[in-house]
C-alpha cells in the first residue's frame, strides 16, 4: 500500500483507487455526489414551480453547466495560490460593489446588479467567497488567535463591503456576507470576552439600527413575523401562503406537478425564495427530509475537509464556506416556515439563479482544492 493510501480513511482509499478521473481533475467524490443529487432533485422541483416551463429548466441547466465548469476550474488552483490572490479578489469585489452604486441595474426597487450587455451579475454574491478568503489571509499574516489590533482590522474588512450591500438595499445578502467573514474570526479562536463584548454592542445598537438603518418594509417584515394574520393580504401574504403549502403536503405530498398553491399563483416567488414550499406541498415531509439529508452530507463533508486541512488558511476558509452554506439553508427554510423574517435568501442548489449558483459551485471548487491538496501533501 502506498503512503497516499495509508493516509486516507478506508472509504476514501476505495474511492481513490476507483476514481482515477476524479483524482486527475482534483474532484472530491464524497462532496461531488451529494451536490449532484441535490441539483438533480432541485431541477424536478423547479420544473414544477415554473408550471412546466422548459425554458426556465433550460436556463437553469445552462447556469449549472457554467457553474460546474467554474467549480472544476476552481478545484485545480492550489490553496497557496488562493492565499496569494485573496487581497486582489477582495479589492475587485469591493470595486464592483462601489460600481453598483453608480452604474448598477435596478429591479424590484433595488439596485444590485451590473450589466455588461451580454450578461448581468450580482457582485454581492461574489463577495460571499472573496470575504472568507480575505479574512483568512489576514489571520495567516497576523496570526491566530486574534489579537486586539488585527481583530479590529478584520472587522473593518467585514463591515466595509457589508455596508456597501446594505445601501443597495439588500439586508439579507449583507448579513450573509458579513457572516462569512465573521465565521473566520470565530474559527480563528476569538476570546470569549470579545464575543460577550460583541453581544453587548449588538444589544446596544439594536434600537438605533431599527430606527435609522432598517427601511419601512424591512421593519414591516419583522413585525409580520410575529403576527402575519394582521395583514393577510399585504405583508403577511407570503408567510401565510408558504405555511399553507407546507402543511397541505402532509407526509407524502400531493404528487409532482400537482401542487395547488404554486400552480394557482397563490405562492409568491415559487421559483426562488419559496421553492421549498413547492417541494413540501408536492413531495411532503418525506421529500423535505430527503433534501435535508443531501444537505447534511454536503455540510458534513465540508466540515471534514476543514477539520483535516493542512494549513491555518485552508482550515479557516473551508470551515467558513461550509458554515455559510449551512446558514443559507437555515435562513431560507426558517423564512419559508415563518420562524425568521423574509429576507430574500434563495435555497442553495434548488432555487432558480445565476450568480448565486456560480458562487456556490466556486465555493465547492475551493473545498475540493483544499481536499485534494491535503492528499497531495500526505503523498
Amino acid at each position: 500500500m502506498s503512503d497516499y493510501d495509508r493516509n486516507l480513511p478506508g472509504h476514501d482509499r476505495d474511492f481513490a483507487r476507483a476514481t482515477p478521473i476524479a483524482q486527475l481533475l482534483h474532484l472530491d467524490v464524497w462532496l461531488l455526489i451529494p451536490v449532484l443529487l441535490v441539483i438533480s432533485g432541485g431541477l424536478f422541483v423547479l420544473y414544477s414551480a415554473s408550471d412546466g416551463s422548459s425554458a426556465t429548466l433550460m436556463r437553469q441547466l445552462r447556469n449549472f453547466s457554467i457553474a460546474s465548469v467554474a467549480m472544476a476550474v476552481a478545484a485545480q488552483i492550489s490553496v497557496d495560490q488562493y492565499r496569494r490572490w485573496a487581497p486582489a479578489l477582495y479589492l475587485v469585489g469591493l470595486a464592483l460593489l462601489v460600481a453598483v452604486v453608480f452604474f448598477g441595474v435596478g429591479a424590484k426597487g433595488a439596485q444590485r446588479w451590473l450589466s455588461l450587455g451580454f450578461i448581468r451579475f450580482q457582485p454581492s454574491e461574489l463577495m460571499k467567497l472573496a470575504m472568507p478568503l480575505m479574512v483568512a489571509w489576514w489571520y495567516t499574516e497576523y496570526g491566530v488567535p486574534p489579537r486586539p489590533i488585527p481583530l479590529l482590522g478584520s472587522l473593518f474588512l467585514v463591515l466595509l463591503p457589508a455596508a456597501c450591500i446594505v445601501i443597495q438595499p439588500d439586508l439579507g445578502t449583507s448579513l450573509l456576507v458579513a457572516a462569512s467573514g465573521l465565521f473566520v474570526v470565530f474559527i480563528a479562536g476569538i476570546s470569549v470576552w470579545y464575543l460577550l463584548a460583541a453581544v453587548g454592542l449588538v444589544s446596544i445598537s439594536a434600537w438605533p439600527a431599527w430606527t435609522y438603518l432598517l427601511k419601512d418594509y424591512q421593519r414591516q417584515r419583522i413585525l409580520t413575523l410575529f403576527d402575519p394574520e394582521s395583514d393577510r393580504l399585504g405583508a403577511g401574504w407570503n408567510i401565510i401562503q408558504s405555511k399553507t403549502a407546507i402543511g397541505s403536503g402532509g407526509w407524502s405530498g400531493k404528487g409532482w406537478l400537482q401542487g395547488t398553491q404554486s400552480h394557482l399563483d397563490f405562492l409568491p416567488e415559487s421559483q426562488t425564495d419559496f421553492i421549498i414550499a413547492v417541494l413540501a406541498e408536492e413531495f411532503g415531509l418525506r421529500g423535505v427530509l430527503i433534501l435535508l439529508l443531501g444537505y447534511a452530507l454536503i455540510v458534513a463533508r465540508g466540515f471534514w475537509i476543514g477539520f483535516t486541512a493542512q494549513t491555518t488558511f485552508a482550515r479557516l476558509v473551508a470551515s467558513s464556506i461550509t458554515l455559510t452554506f449551512f446558514v443559507y439553508i437555515f435562513v431560507n427554510i426558517g423564512m419559508v416556515a415563518g420562524v425568521l423574517p423574509v429576507v430574500g435568501v434563495p435555497l442553495p442548489l434548488v432555487s432558480f439563479g445565476g450568480t448565486s449558483i456560480v458562487t456556490l459551485m466556486l465555493g465547492f471548487g475551493v473545498l475540493m482544492a483544499i481536499s485534494t491538496e491535503k492528499k497531495m501533501i500526505t503523498q
